[in-house]
């Protein structure tokens, strides 16, 4: 076709042509604001949920103007830029013409701990003292601070045990960046001797090999839930062709647990020297650290002391990728996250293959948990008797339990992994006073609920499997006579049904169809376990797989209290 017959796409003329291609325009001031904001930083792909987190910390929200203009910037379709920017839950995507939302934001953690500990009146206390015009209140999923609960969040800064009027007064006195805990940092660790081992293998001291059969002689195991022998990993991933890769999952997201947090926040260098001796293991050519969005300390405190490793000469610059999540629960799943940390979507990948065979851009990557890198430092310095050394209950090695609720001293406590509930509500001092144990959540909501008379069964891998549950990330919530059952499934299932990434429909439409059902006032039980089994075996991930456990295991053990006026 000629181009001057006046049909092409093109028509600088009068009539119906355009001056420019369809769709969105991309303005000269959007660009110019955007290359400012962005400066001399990469514009690889992978980098776009980074990118979209500068936006959001300058703007308070996305504008559409600057989502084109990344978009442009970036060499991508708007159509991928605004797909993972209304993916998660931390952005806020303005359309043209729609208002932006006030400049300052406060959230209130709704999860079972903050909820016990009365989450809905400062939530509702708070919207009535504020104005929405310049404040808004939201709820908001589980923000690792179960043992400081209630907990708000106003702007990146955290109000624990949290009032309102504390939380108002954070407001008045503009307090919205992150408090920084004391930590153990570089100089400190290393007047420990940290790092110390890792030099040391580096210098060969030990084969990789060596080191994994220590870790496998420790007998330890994935911490963030899924518990398989970590060791094994290495090999797998070392089988593979390189260039291989390490990824540091700390996106712990499960409501429950901290533990963490509390490793990161104290001692960070347990964890890097874990994560730069697995990477040695595998020869891995780069490191991703990828932290959770609701951990704005532990985040400046890892940004600073990956900078002193730098400086110090133990890594190469950008050896060690920080990633900052953005709101959703999904990405503690290994293969989300990975997504993730290509800059996309966090929706879970099926498998096989598995991330060890294909995982970032398809090569072979090894994922292991905070927890996990801790106790790999620990063994390697201190030799596999630093777990399998402890026993209790027929079961060998410690337990980092996160514990809230209804006891004295929630916190992270560390115990014997054959522990029981009643160890660990004596280890956090015991019922609070006025109430009675009556029920604990072993594993965070995807482990369900289980009553008082199950007391005797060991807290560990594999322990729970005969009472339908697990233990998974060791987070428990102690109930008591004052709370309610049904409360407490429904609140776990609520949490579910906004987090499912809603790829597949057994967890997206179930979950949803699991809230309502449980929101009636009598319980349909056979309706509830038909839902329970499609979701258990259609669901692509655990997410959907695990969601019915606090439903089966209510109807199990409290059906009669499960009515509305029960």
């Amino acid at each position: 076709m000629a181009l001057d017959d006046g049909k092409g796409v093109w028509k600088s003329g009068r009539g119906k042509g355009r001056k420019t291609p369809k769709g969105r325009q991309v303005s000269d001031s959007a660009l110019a604001e955007l290359r400012a904001l962005l400066g001399d930083r990469p514009r690889r792909r992978d980098l776009l949920i980074e990118h979209l987190h500068l936006i959001q910390d300058a703007r308070g929200h996305l504008p559409a103007d600057l989502l084109r203009a990344l978009a442009e910037e970036m060499g991508l379709s708007q159509a991928e830029v605004f797909e993972v920017a209304t993916f998660y839950a931390h952005f806020d995507v303005v359309k043209e013409g729609e208002t932006p939302p006030p400049a300052l934001t406060i959230r209130v953690c709704s999860s079972l701990s903050c909820a016990m500990a009365g989450a809905e009146a400062l939530r509702e206390a708070l919207a009535r003292g504020t104005d929405p015009a310049q404040v808004r209140v939201l709820h908001a999923p589980c923000m690792g601070r179960c043992d400081l609960a209630p907990t708000a969040q106003l702007g990146r800064r955290h109000i624990d045990r949290a009032t309102p009027e504390a939380v108002l007064a954070a407001v008045e006195a503009g307090l919205t960046e992150p408090e920084l805990p004391r930590w153990q940092d570089l100089a400190a660790y290393r007047a420990e001797g940290g790092y110390e081992t890792l030099l040391a293998l580096r210098a060969g001291a030990r084969t990789p090999e060596q080191v994994q059969g220590a870790l496998l002689e420790a007998g330890l195991r994935g911490m963030g839930g899924a518990g398989f022998p970590s060791g094994r990993k290495w090999s797998f991933v070392r089988a593979e062709p390189g260039p291989r890769y390490m990824a540091v999952n700390a996106d712990e997201g499960e409501p429950g647990t901290f533990k963490d947090r509390a490793l990161l926040e104290s001692t960070p260098h347990t964890v890097l020297e874990g994560m730069l001796i697995a990477a040695w293991a595998i020869e891995a050519e780069r490191c991703f650290f990828y932290l959770r969005d609701e951990y704005p300390a532990a985040l400046e405190i890892l940004r600073r002391e990956i900078a002193a490793l730098e400086e110090a000469g133990l890594i190469a610059p950008g050896h060690v990728e920080l990633r900052r999540g953005a709101g959703a629960y999904i990405c503690g799943e290994e293969s989300a996250m990975l997504e993730s940390i290509e800059g996309k979507r966090g929706l879970p990948r099926h498998r096989p293959p598995y991330v060890a065979q294909r995982g970032l851009w398809g090569r072979p990557t090894l994922v292991h948990n905070v927890e996990t890198l801790h106790w790999t430092t620990r063994i390697c310095r201190e030799g596999p008797q630093v777990l399998n050394g402890v026993e209790r209950n027929g079961r060998r090695g410690l337990r980092a339990f996160s514990v809230s609720g209804r006891v004295k001293r929630p916190g992270v406590h560390l115990l014997p992994a054959g522990s029981t509930i009643r160890d660990v509500i004596e280890a956090a001092g015991g019922m609070q006073d006025g109430h009675v144990f009556k029920a604990y959540q072993p594993g965070g909501p995807s482990a369900g609920i289980l009553p008082a008379s199950i007391d005797d069964a060991p807290l560990d891998f594999d322990a729970l499997d005969a009472h339908g549950t697990f233990i998974g990330s060791a987070a428990i919530v102690v109930l008591s006579d004052k709370d309610r059952i049904r409360d407490a499934a429904l609140n776990m299932l609520r949490f579910f049904e906004e987090e499912s990434c809603g790829q597949c429909t057994p967890c997206r439409v179930g979950c949803e169809k699991a809230v309502k059902l449980m929101e009636a006032p009598r319980w349909d039980a056979p309706l509830l376990e038909e839902l329970c089994q499609t979701m258990a075996d259609a669901s692509i991930c655990g997410l959907g797989q695990a969601a019915p456990n606090p439903i089966r295991l209510a109807l199990r053990h409290f059906a009669d209290e499960l009515d509305a006026e029960g």
